[in-house]
């Protein structure tokens, strides 16, 4: 196994096309237990815990994105050889997938970025209000989880569904993970380097997002040539949770036209 996997859990299952998926700051690869109920049966997923997140070891040291972009490169190199596979990222997971399109394009059949942003780099403002929360979270990791899933679960969320994206959260995100993660955002700007990627792109965004937002999305798609974008009606950042049948519908359409266009 390649030395860059050492200490990462992975979760592989199904059969068909492969389709990596990336989760967000606070999440893990139970993020995606909605995508592996309904597609399972007809792609075969596959899906990290990020270094220093979940059920993965902790990191000794801060990651750079480029350093995180290449752990993927050496998951689907590992998985797939060099034939690459489709490439989904939710929030912080999308900015990752961002990088690994630039620095291993021949490893992404096809790119889809979920409640994404180009990095909070992009301003001033947002990447210190990045690098605050590492310092929240040592704090006071039961009221830090709890206020990050009042926005991430959206307005109108009931109590049960916003205690229950908390404690997702408090079982799966650690000091030093979400310490090098935020870190990683903050110092990230794409703006200038999505008119250079060349891949078969798919930008999907909640109206309801209180995170990112739709305006930062339509920024992805706007700056990436021909990527599609799609608004889910009555989604939050945790879109492809908040409306499964939707997110995976417009997600496995995708990757089918995709994989007719590279094989035709």
């Amino acid at each position: 196994m390649n030395a860059l996997l050492t200490g990462l859990h992975v979760r592989d299952e199904g059969d068909g096309p492969t389709l990596v998926m990336l989760h967000g700051i606070g999440g893990s690869a139970a993020t995606f237990d909605p995508q592996y109920a309904e597609l399972g049966g007809r792609m075969r997923l596959i899906a990290w815990d990020a270094p220093g997140y979940g059920a993965s070891d902790d990191v000794d040291s801060p990651l750079s994105m480029d350093d995180y972009a290449d752990r993927v490169a050496a998951l689907i190199e590992e998985c797939c050889g060099d034939v690459g596979a489709h490439v989904l990222g939710m929030s912080w997971g999308g900015v990752i997938a961002t990088r690994l399109a630039l620095r291993r394009p021949d490893l992404v059949r096809s790119l889809v970025l979920g409640s994404s942003t180009v990095g909070s780099g992009a301003t001033d403002e947002g990447a210190a209000a990045m690098r605050s929360r590492a310092a929240e979270l040592a704090a006071d990791p039961t009221a830090f989880t709890t206020a990050r899933a009042t926005r991430l679960a959206g307005a109108g969320a009931d109590d049960g569904h916003i205690a229950a994206v908390a404690d997702a959260m408090l079982a799966t995100i650690r000091p030093a993970g979400y310490t090098s993660a935020a870190e990683s955002m903050a110092a990230t700007d794409h703006t200038a380097d999505l008119p250079s990627i060349e891949l078969t792109t798919l930008v999907m965004a909640g109206d309801r997002d209180e995170i990112t937002g739709v305006d930062a999305a339509q920024l992805l798609a706007g700056g990436i040539p021909g990527a599609v974008y799609v608004m889910l009606r009555g989604a939050g950042h945790l879109a492809n949770q908040d409306s499964p049948a939707a997110f995976n519908a417009w997600l496995e359409s995708f990757i089918q036209i995709a994989e007719r266009l590279r094989n035709h």
